[in-house]
């Protein structure tokens, strides 16, 4: 099968299109035939070997793990799922492939009317929106700052934090203000003053924080809130020395919640921009775009 891999940690230049063995599901697993991959920032820092201490990878190495498929296998075990339906979930291996393993649990089942690429772009950010939301205890009648609101992590965490009643402040570039406020924010442009404009907007006060953007946000978001307490950063690795939480560790990759959201996605409930679609061969260029930052929406592969 045709794959992307790296053999030595490093820019996007070592990523490279190999030929590898279609592999095998082994007990609670599925094979997945891909048809969509979602490129998260993670996949270059994985990349890179800045992960290392976080997530040790073995070279040579197929990046991405957020896919949309067709079950191709079945392994040992398995009864939720057979072949020939269309899911959506993360893998066990490699995605940026043509197959992929997955176990069978946390895989949702794809709906009707949501198309590939879109179903590619919610795992990652619909469980990782619930994830911080949770950790900062947003509720209804609070305000929320959230940078990096037109990215794939921020676009569905402020519809998540609208729909909890909260009122959310995002933080993008010059470009997206008005797809930022599309989502049900108040948008603002990151950068000089911004405490002061966020004080503008908020006479009240910020209630909490959700850094989605790594881009030195964390010490204006501190001033605001007076301290460290209520504020996550998925992307700032400042955050320790900081004082601030860094939400690292496991996704709960729950099935169910994926479904749901895939349903409010294919409803119309809940919007999943994708913003660019590249080949699976234009991988290297899909995270050179990511590196870069400051995207609308989440960058897809496609596979034939």
């Amino acid at each position: 099968m045709k794959a992307i891999v790296f053999d030595t940690f490093g820019g996007t230049e070592v990523l490279h299109e190999a030929e590898t063995d279609i592999p095998e599901p082994g007990p609670g697993q599925v094979r997945v035939r891909v048809r969509a991959v979602g490129v998260n920032p993670v996949d270059g820092k994985i990349r890179s070997g800045i992960m290392e201490a976080i997530f040790p990878t073995t070279l040579p190495a197929v990046p991405g793990g957020e896919i949309a498929g067709v079950v191709d296998a079945l392994g040992e075990g398995v009864d939720r799922l057979k072949a020939g339906d269309e899911v959506l979930g993360w893998s066990d291996t490699g995605a940026y492939a043509q197959y992929a393993l997955a176990t069978a649990a946390v895989l949702a089942l794809k709906p009707a009317g949501l198309d590939w690429t879109h179903a590619a772009a919610l795992p990652v950010a619909g469980d990782g929106a619930d994830r911080v939301l949770d950790l900062l205890d947003v509720k209804a009648g609070e305000t929320l700052l959230i940078h990096g609101a037109s990215g794939a992590l921020g676009t569905v965490a402020v519809q998540l934090a609208v729909a909890r009643g909260a009122h959310v402040i995002g933080t993008a570039g010059p470009a997206n203000q008005e797809y930022v406020a599309s989502l049900g924010a108040t948008a603002l442009v990151y950068g000089e003053d911004l405490v002061e404009r966020v004080r503008a907007v908020a006479p009240k006060g910020v209630d909490a924080v959700f850094d989605a953007a790594g881009k030195g946000a964390l010490e204006d978001s501190i001033t605001l809130r007076g301290g460290t307490d209520r504020i996550v950063t998925t992307a700032d690795f400042r955050a320790r020395e900081l004082g601030v939480v860094f939400a690292e560790g496991p996704a709960r990759r729950s099935a169910a919640r994926l479904a749901e959201l895939a349903q409010q996605a294919a409803d119309g409930a809940l919007v999943t921009t994708v913003g660019a679609t590249y080949p699976l061969a234009d991988a290297a260029k899909a995270q050179q775009t990511s590196d870069a930052g400051h995207n609308r929406g989440k960058l897809v592969l496609t596979v034939d």
